[in-house]
């Protein structure tokens, strides 16, 4: 008996997930989708499967936007474990080596003011980016190392929370590309001792907080009661992840001519920058950006009103 295919729902927005431990971020992302039964489907940022916390997931037009939510700053508390160091600097990875900790915790304090502000980092092998189209992490599997360009990155925050013998907690924020596991090992290295992540917990991605997220198991939950639809509660704005940026609104004619890919004036606008564009009917159909005769030219456009939350 041939198998029925299954069609997918043309739905759109964003779903805040609290990332459950084990999982890696695809994996999530998949789960979710079929939990909604979402045509199309993505997410701004991977979470190391170790990592829990805020994995903002984009359906159907927000994945238009995944790429500005993935340029954002991020927020992190992680557990440094001192003494020793990883393969991979969590704790998943092989111990190298065991060094003895007699750091106090006035000492990781110290230590940290030489990581604030603009540093350079150099980006671990077990990561995801690529070498000859290869993940640098299925290279380290297979105990290949290769060299890996150093790149700048800004901790605009990073606070001792607290300390216990070997352990530490750490509060950071960061600009995006940062590899906290870099952070901790480096620290570790400073301090004399060596250290890796133990635990990591994404506390806020852009503007979006652990508060706002949900748990996988509730949407399961909600899914099971009331099906693909039920979901549908937790999606949010496709540009809520935006909402800093200016809004402006067309009217029908400027929208007709620029939802067809020309520039349009528009008045009040700002003088440079991007901006959301919503319609006369005040619904989103797209972003801009201010070019430099002031008219606002497209680059992202939402032609068919798909929005779950479109006032339309």
């Amino acid at each position: 008996m041939a198998q029925v295919k299954r069609i997918r729902r043309n739905v759109s927005g964003i779903i805040l997930l609290d990332k459950p431990i084990g999982l890696t971020s695809n994996s999530a992302l998949q789960k979710v989708r079929w939990l909604l039964n979402a045509e199309k489907a993505g997410h701004t940022g991977s979470l190391d499967p170790m990592a829990t916390g805020v994995l903002p997931l984009c359906f159907g037009e927000a994945t238009k936007f995944s790429q500005y939510l993935l340029n954002s700053d991020k927020n992190y508390e992680t557990i440094m474990q001192l003494g020793k160091t990883t393969t991979t600097a969590d704790v998943e990875g092989a111990v190298l080596r065991v060094r003895a900790v007699t750091v106090s915790h006035a000492d990781i304090k110290a230590v940290l003011p030489a990581f604030r502000g603009q540093i350079s980092q150099i980006p671990p092998m077990y990561s995801a980016l690529k070498r000859d189209c290869q993940p640098l992490y299925k290279l380290a599997r297979t105990g290949e190392v290769v060299e890996r360009k150093s790149r700048l990155v800004n901790i605009a925050r990073l606070e001792l929370l607290s300390s216990e013998g070997d352990t530490a907690r750490l509060s950071v924020h960061c600009s995006k590309g940062t590899y906290i596991r870099t952070l901790v090992e480096d620290i570790g290295e400073q301090l004399g001792c060596g250290a890796y992540v133990a635990e990591l917990r994404r506390t806020q991605a852009g503007p979006f907080t652990l508060a706002q997220t949900v748990k996988l198991e509730e949407l399961e939950a909600v899914h099971a009661e009331g099906g693909n639809e039920s979901t549908d509660r937790y999606l949010m704005p496709s540009d809520s992840g935006l909402l800093d940026w200016p809004l402006l609104r067309f009217s029908k004619h400027s929208a007709f001519y620029w939802l067809n890919g020309q520039p349009v004036r528009v008045p009040g606008a700002p003088k440079f920058g991007m901006v959301r564009v919503y319609d006369y009917n005040n619904c989103l159909i797209g972003i801009g950006e201010v070019s430099e005769d002031g008219r606002i030219a497209p680059r992202r456009l939402i032609r068919s009103k798909l929005s779950n939350k479109c006032d339309c």
